[in-house]
């Protein structure tokens, strides 16, 4: 049975999956973002981006596995990226870029893209791959000008996607969303269990091998 190994170190995708039965191996890749961005075609699609950026944190973790001894495993790399007037965004690091963001975003609404990208290995070879997408429409709230600031102090927007968040502070300004509300926090399951059937993992064999809970103490 395949190890599930997680190519990352968002503690909110690690909550997603936790949540949904599965404790997976955390492995964060050292991944220049910036370069492989830099190394795609120019006419690349925001799309391929967010899926390529996860293809390659995925297979960059796969020698520290074989290392490691981990002969029969499943990696999960993503990267999510907010699309907004046409350009991607990604974490904005600061409180000034956090708060212009906001001031674009409010009353507004952007479309948050996650790529995923599933590696099955096993007796040290990559046996399998399968990548994909997924989009979901954000609609934004209006916070008033000293919710805003609030909110930048907390640092929370400054290192997530979009200078937001579903499940954590940055819930309360928004309004409503059109998709998969696990793919906005980080990794969606619905895409993640096609992927791992192309692959050919079920979830209930990863349950199996990763449960994070007894599966029959879901039935008490």
């Amino acid at each position: 049975m395949p190890r599930l190994v997680l190519a990352s170190a968002s503690p909110a995708r690690l909550s997603v999956l936790h949540t949904a039965g599965v404790k997976p191996v955390v492995r964060v890749s050292g991944v220049d973002e910036d370069a492989v961005v830099a190394s795609l075609d120019p006419g690349s699609t925001p799309a391929q981006i967010v899926t390529e950026l996860a293809r390659a944190k995925a297979t960059e973790v796969v020698p520290e596995l074989r290392d490691e001894g981990l002969q029969d495993a499943l990696v999960i790399g993503c990267d999510s990226m907010l699309l907004i007037d046409g350009q991607l965004q990604g974490k904005p690091g600061t409180v000034d870029q956090a708060r212009a963001r906001w001031r674009a975003m409010a009353g507004n609404s952007a479309e948050l893209l996650t790529g995923h990208c599933v590696v099955r290995v096993r007796d040290n070879k990559v046996i399998g791959q399968a990548c994909d997408h997924s989009a979901t429409t954000v609609f934004f709230g209006t916070p008033t000008d000293e919710e805003l600031e609030s909110y930048l102090e907390s640092g929370e927007p400054l290192e997530v996607a979009g200078a937001f968040t579903l499940d954590g502070l940055g819930g309360w300004f928004i309004d409503r969303i059109e998709g998969d509300p696990s793919s906005v926090i980080g990794i969606g399951l619905p895409l993640v269990r096609r992927l791992l059937a192309e692959v050919g993992v079920s979830v209930a064999q990863l349950w199996a091998e990763n449960a994070a809970i007894p599966l029959e103490s879901l039935e008490n």
